[in-house]
């Protein structure tokens, strides 16, 4: 609806034009784009976690100098804190990330400016007489509500900071698992191979024994059997191996023939971690309970601003002059008011629906921070229970098997055992070495998972996108 209040002075019509101008030259100063784009915040959060430095290239020669980086730290073998630290600066998918920081902060920006004035303009004539009606109109509402949607955009910058300090995170801790079932592989290859050279050994010296005609066919058979299976080890470990190399090569964004791990995984650690200040930091640490904890901040205010706007959130106001006549007559002035009749909405779906994303948000919340505990809980469990058990080979099996391998070699020297005895012993003892592996691969897999649980649950990132 438009009304045209007409035959006020023109003197008090430029006044409140110029207000709003003058209040929009103080609010659009408001918000400004500032020098690090947000990634301070980020780097703050994240290095609470990790060492490794979060880099933004944005122009050639950042992007130079980052390539440079990237090549330095490759001219070393690997070892799982370079690979994180090349992920950070050489992973596209996590620049892709980082703009979302550009993105947000831009609409905070643009939250802070005033909103541009409108001009309309009516043009008749009909014999010699003319109607012309011009205005220079403000939407007064946008103004008003100009403070508050400035606050809500802050708050969802905050709570992007938030979402791309927990990719930075997940990244890293992603590319340390990838890590360590890469080397694991490697391992697992070398150690199958061994197995394989022992059994190959056995199955040569059963063929011979059987064409001197000192065995059976059925131990024969049984020496081939070990062989064949030995084999197929070996085929499942490079296929293993092959696996584990490209995934730690997507991650890093470095072609595989670029990457030189270290040989072997890092041992066990001397003492492991408590759980209850694990268990209390997750209500201090976990940035998915603070990312829900801010956007719940912003929908509250969204929902305060749903309510003042339900019924009206349309006003334009602005001087305005009308010419009814000739062409030389003078024009009217006046003031241009235009607003939108509830007639037919108004507005309680509006403040229904915001209420209940409000209150959706309040009960997600909830759910996060119990979920948080019960998650450090299990995760915990599993690193003390894969701990224990890589110990356990570590410390006893491997050692006994050693010693079993050690006492037949000396029975097999004295001719009291056969030396099918002795290389069985032999495939026994690598084969509980290169189960170590995998118990001490698992135990890096449950530490990093861990630390994973005291970042968040980075599946919360999928559903809030």
């Amino acid at each position: 609806m438009r009304l045209y209040l007409l035959l006020v002075p023109r003197r008090r019509l430029l006044c409140k034009p110029l207000f709003f101008l003058l209040a929009g030259v103080v609010l659009s100063g408001c918000a400004t784009f500032s020098k690090d784009g947000g990634l301070d915040a980020v780097r703050s959060v994240t290095q609470q976690h990790i060492k490794q430095e979060v880099v933004w290239p944005k122009s050639a020669l950042a992007q130079k100098q980052v390539s440079a980086q990237v090549d330095a730290l490759l001219t070393q073998p690997l070892d799982v804190e370079s690979a994180v630290q090349i992920a950070l600066l050489n992973n596209q998918g996590l620049q892709a990330s980082l703009y979302a920081l550009g993105i947000s902060e831009s609409e905070v920006v643009q939250a802070g400016r005033l909103p541009n004035p409108k001009f309309s303009m009516l043009y008749a004539r009909h014999n010699g007489d003319y109607k012309i009606e011009q205005a220079l109109t403000f939407n007064l509402f946008s103004i008003l509500a100009l403070p508050k949607m400035l606050e809500i955009e802050r708050q969802n910058f905050e709570l992007t900071k938030q979402k791309v300090a927990l990719e930075v995170l997940r990244l890293a801790y992603q590319t340390r698992q990838a890590y360590f079932n890469a080397v694991a592989a490697s391992q697992y290859v070398e150690y199958s191979l061994q197995v394989k050279e022992s059994a190959e050994a056995s199955a040569e010296l059963a063929d011979r024994m059987v064409k001197a005609g000192n065995w059976n066919a059925l131990d024969q058979a049984r020496e081939r059997g070990f062989y064949a299976d030995a084999m197929l080890d070996v085929l499942n470990a490079k296929k293993q191996q092959v696996s584990t190399h490209e995934r730690l090569s997507r991650l890093l964004g470095v072609s595989i023939e670029k990457i030189n791990l270290q040989s072997r995984l890092p041992d066990l650690p001397q003492t492991m971690e408590a759980l209850n200040p694990l268990e209390q930091s997750a209500f201090e640490q976990r940035l998915d309970l603070l990312a829900m904890r801010q956007k719940t901040a912003s929908l509250a205010k969204q929902l305060g601003l749903t309510k003042v706007t339900s019924v009206m959130n349309v006003l334009e106001i602005g001087p305005a002059r009308v010419l009814e006549g000739r062409r030389g007559d003078a024009y009217k002035h006046g003031v241009d008011i235009s607003f939108e009749l509830p007639l037919f909405d108004s507005g309680s779906a509006k403040v229904a629906g915001a209420e209940a994303r409000y209150m959706q948000a309040v009960n997600r919340t909830a759910q996060i921070a119990v979920n948080a505990q019960s998650e450090i809980r299990e995760a915990h469990h599993h690193y003390v229970t894969s701990y224990v058990i890589a110990k356990q080979y570590r410390d006893e099996i491997i050692p006994l098997r050693k010693k079993i391998l050690a006492e037949n070699q000396l029975r097999y020297n004295g001719m009291l055992i056969s030396p099918f005895e002795l290389l069985a012993d032999a495939r026994a003892q690598v084969a509980s070495v290169n189960s170590y592996i995998e118990k001490l691969n698992a135990f890096w897999q449950a530490e990093t998972a861990l630390q994973m649980t005291l970042v968040g649950n980075t599946n919360w990132l999928e559903g809030n996108q």
